[in-house]
């Protein structure tokens, strides 16, 4: 069986939460394990880091603040943040970055906390895990100012297309790809950006319990994703790239360990 990581799971918070054993259970069955959990504000990625004490070498989590939760940012959540990273099973800082989308929190907060982050992940050596949403330009004029101090970057659930890819490609970061792919309404750029991203840059996620692939049949009951999807959608992945899923599942592992230094336990 083939080995795969789910780099993002919101696991606290969302309907999974409530099935938290069976969620883990399941997604080992299938050869998904460990999982990193998402931490999109500071009280959910202490819940995260509770779930990691529980679980542990099955559950890894991120801590940060999510851009939708941005005006929550206060002087002394830096503070907090470096703690809670210094905790046990915590592998990178974020989900932090940029959502111009909905826009939740002003756009100036979103901007001052996700620098503030950045700050930190340098500080601390730790890699980050990013949100990027209709922000593009804004994105990496701050990012830039950042990248050298940083041991690794990833944008995980990245939707857009080719122009998109070749700037983060440009700069050396890991790009995370969900069940998008597998939506014929909406996964075209995408689709057509995935050839592009090199082999060891490629991370691959369910993002759940959002994103189910459209393309999954039989659907599930509950049309909830679950990372016990993953390897539907690293099938859907390699058939694109025209690569075979063994040898996709076993570069994306590898790219996961690696990412989140978690190669000396997983390796």
């Amino acid at each position: 069986m083939n080995q795969y990581l789910d780099i993002a799971v919101n696991l606290i918070g969302s309907h999974l939460e409530q099935d938290l054993n069976r969620v883990i259970n399941e997604a080992a069955n299938q050869g998904v394990s460990p999982l990193i959990l998402i931490g999109s504000h500071l009280d959910e990625s202490r819940s995260c880091i509770q779930v990691c004490r529980q679980y542990p070498k099955k559950i890894y989590t991120t801590a940060g603040v999510h851009p939708h939760h941005a005006s929550q940012w206060q002087t002394e959540s830096a503070t907090e943040l470096r703690q809670l990273a210094r905790q046990p099973g915590v592998v990178a800082i974020g989900e932090c970055g940029l959502d111009y989308n909905r826009d939740f929190s002003p756009r100036r907060q979103q901007r001052q906390a996700f620098e503030a982050q950045l700050t930190l992940a340098a500080e601390l050596q730790y890699p980050v895990l990013m949100h990027q949403r209709d922000a593009h330009d804004d994105f990496l004029a701050i990012l830039d100012d950042y990248l050298e101090a940083l041991p690794a970057a990833l944008l995980h659930c990245f939707t857009d297309g080719p122009k998109q890819a070749e700037d983060y490609i440009a700069r050396d970061l890991y790009l995370g790809v969900t069940g998008w792919v597998c939506d014929e309404r909406r996964g075209l750029d995408l689709v057509n950006a995935l050839p592009l991203i090199p082999d060891n840059r490629l991370l691959l996620e369910t993002d759940s319990p959002y994103l189910l692939p459209r393309s999954m049949r039989p659907k599930p009951k509950s049309g909830r994703n679950e990372p016990k999807y993953l390897p539907y959608i690293v099938q859907a992945v390699a058939d694109i790239r025209g690569q075979s899923l063994d040898s996709l599942a076993r570069q994306c592992y590898s790219n996961s360990l690696r990412f989140f230094k978690l190669e000396s336990t997983h390796g």
